[in-house]
């Protein structure tokens, strides 16, 4: 919940500090004009789009924290969308402030499209990274019985062998989760490394709203997972027991 409130509140001190303390310095790729080019640019327009930018999304991400306290986690995908192309809107909007590229009439100056190659690119990376990363995230976890082991695939996935597997158990419920540490956390869908109020640092490949869910001890670490539903959740759960059991 924390995590999410400081980011609200984060966004919106940036907003009063542009908007209404005019630190226009803190504006990304203005701050490195020279004093020619900072004249040409509309500061108080430009800290207003950047002031409202922050306090929308501050209160976005706050709102967010309290309906992660209150348990609705879905609600946190929304504002990464939100954030995304809100963040997208900023970076196009804000070309128009600025002077050096566009005249009084709005038109693009002579040899001004240059500079606008690299906000555009940095655009077009950044939403395909996003993409990507919400398409992997979402994905049902994919769980492999070998001949040595277990293996989950994907990000931060790993073979666990039979010989290392020292505890395996089906959970009902999920230990209380205090923060992500290094990972993905998009709605009800957790992957990577994560901190336990219980259990302290465990890795998780799970979707929280169906359970059961795999608890494992390998090579000193503790992992979680699910998969698609719970028929094949328990389907490989009596794989790993038949393995361990022989072992």
């Amino acid at each position: 919940m924390w995590f999410y409130v400081l980011i609200g509140v984060f966004f919106i001190v940036i907003g009063l500090a542009v908007h209404v303390f005019k630190w226009y310095f803190l504006i990304s790729g203005y701050n490195t004009m020279s004093k020619e080019k900072k004249a040409n640019v509309d500061t108080e327009g430009l800290g207003r789009l950047m002031g409202i930018y922050s306090y929308v999304n501050g209160s976005v991400f706050i709102v967010v924290g309290v309906l992660h306290a209150l348990g609705l986690k879905q609600g946190v995908t929304v504002a990464i969308v939100f954030f995304c192309i809100s963040t997208v809107y900023l970076l196009i909007k804000a070309q128009k402030y600025d002077g050096n590229i566009f005249d009084q009439d709005g038109k693009l100056r002579k040899g001004a499209g240059k500079q606008l190659a690299l906000p555009f690119g940095i655009i077009l990376v950044t939403l395909i990274f996003v993409a990507v990363l919400m398409f992997f995230s979402y994905q049902a976890t994919r769980v492999t019985i070998l001949e040595e082991g277990v293996k989950i695939h994907g990000m931060y996935g790993d073979v666990y062998t039979w010989e290392s597997i020292e505890a395996v158990k089906l959970m009902e419920e999920l230990p209380a989760i205090e923060r992500r540490t290094n990972g993905s956390a998009l709605g009800s869908n957790l992957k990577g490394h994560f901190r336990t109020r219980e259990l302290g640092s465990v890795k998780l490949f799970v979707n929280t709203q169906k359970p059961p869910f795999i608890y494992l001890e390998a090579d000193d670490e503790v992992i979680i997972f699910n998969m698609k539903n719970a028929d094949e959740t328990q389907e490989i759960m009596r794989a790993i027991l038949r393995q361990t059991i022989d072992k």
